[in-house]
Formats: structure tokens, sequence, C-alpha cells
């Protein structure tokens, strides 16, 4: 998903998706882009995809991965 799409999202369903307000994702890009700015002032080739889709999907990412060792299941197998 993009964040472009993300754009029209009320407050709580944006939450929800990120885990983060959308007040916060906006902090957390702009020190991304002071970060990336740092960066490329040594050189590097352009970004394929923006900042803020690379946060989202971060974030996405974070949300719905789900440790095997906090899962609350018996193992498949036991010797």
């Amino acid at each position: 998903m993009r964040y472009s799409n993300l754009l029209g999202l009320e407050e709580e369903k944006f939450r929800r998706l990120t885990g983060v307000k959308r007040g916060t994702f906006e902090k957390m890009v702009e020190i991304l882009k002071e970060a990336d700015q740092k960066q490329k002032i040594k050189g590097g080739r352009k970004n394929k995809l923006s900042l803020e889709d690379q946060l989202l999907m971060t974030l996405e990412y974070i949300v719905n991965f789900q440790p095997v060792s906090s899962r609350n299941e018996e193992p498949m197998c036991t010797n």
C-alpha cells in the first residue's frame, strides 16, 4: 500500500494500520528526511520509494509481524 492511498483515511483507521498516529508518522518522516539529506551529501542513487512509503512499509511489517516466541501455541512436535 502506498502512503498516497492513506491520505483520505480517518485517524483511527490510519493508526490501526500503521500503529502510530498521523502526527507521529509526520514527525518520523521529518526525521527521516533530515537523515536522508545528510546521507545524500556523500552521494548515492535516488530512492525508488518515497520516504513516506518506506516508513509505511516498515510500520506495516512491525504491526503485522508476530514473533514465533510470542505465540500462545504449543509446539507442533515434541520429543
